[in-house]
């Protein structure tokens, strides 16, 4: 058996687009004084974007001018440089056609994250997408998942979420539903242990026994 409803991060976790999110934080930042080492950059990815940029902006007008530059280089080359991670389309025609309830969860605004699902093909296996605009508050904090279990007509103990980052694991561990850390994203195990997660998947293939080995408690 599989939880009635799973719920999934988009960024590093359904699709590969961390060359694209590193793409155009640099082309933003190209030329400001204080540019994002990478690292830093990489470790709030997962989290909303004006909160990241406003961590090296000069003021207010910066953030601004940089979310610009970066959705602009975003858009100009997200047909080119994102991918679903191998495994992921089969994965979800696995988990429709067996009844799982699925959702995205995501910091990003929403037109955003279904460019991406439905350039991918993903979009149909999706009855809801949370994004930025969805809650007030955002990942790490429990209000996005909290918000597509209730859209879904779940119970915390009836669902999974699965996410590549700490944000991921800290929001769904906070919400009370069991949560997947996967590792084919940016973050390693050891930053992902920190957040606790309720099981790991190593690669996309063991994620359904791992949603599977979760049944007996969602």
């Amino acid at each position: 058996m599989l939880p009635r409803v799973v719920l999934f991060d988009l960024d590093g976790t359904l699709i590969d687009s961390i060359p694209l999110i590193l793409s155009s934080m640099k082309a933003a930042f190209d030329g400001h004084p204080r540019p994002p080492p990478v690292a830093e950059w990489v470790a709030l990815i997962g989290t909303p974007l004006d909160a990241m940029i406003r961590r090296w902006a000069v003021d207010e007008a910066d953030v601004e001018r940089l979310k610009e530059r970066y959705k602009v280089h975003q858009w100009a080359h997200h047909d080119a440089m994102v991918r679903a991670f191998p495994g992921i389309p089969e994965l979800l025609d696995t988990l429709s056609a067996r009844g799982v309830r699925m959702a995205v969860v995501t910091s990003k605004l929403e037109p955003s994250a279904r460019r991406s699902l439905d350039f991918l093909g993903l979009a149909r296996h999706f009855e809801l997408v949370v994004g930025l605009e969805a809650t007030g508050r955002h990942k790490p904090d429990p209000a996005p998942v909290r918000h597509a279990i209730e859209r879904l007509g779940a119970r915390p103990e009836e669902a999974a979420f699965v996410g590549d980052s700490p944000h991921d694991m800290l929001a769904g561990n906070a919400a009370g539903v069991a949560t997947v850390a996967t590792l084919w994203g940016p973050f390693s195990r050891e930053e992902l242990a920190l957040a606790r997660p309720t099981a790991w998947a190593e690669r996309v293939e063991d994620l359904l026994g791992v949603l599977e080995a979760l049944s007996a408690d969602c």
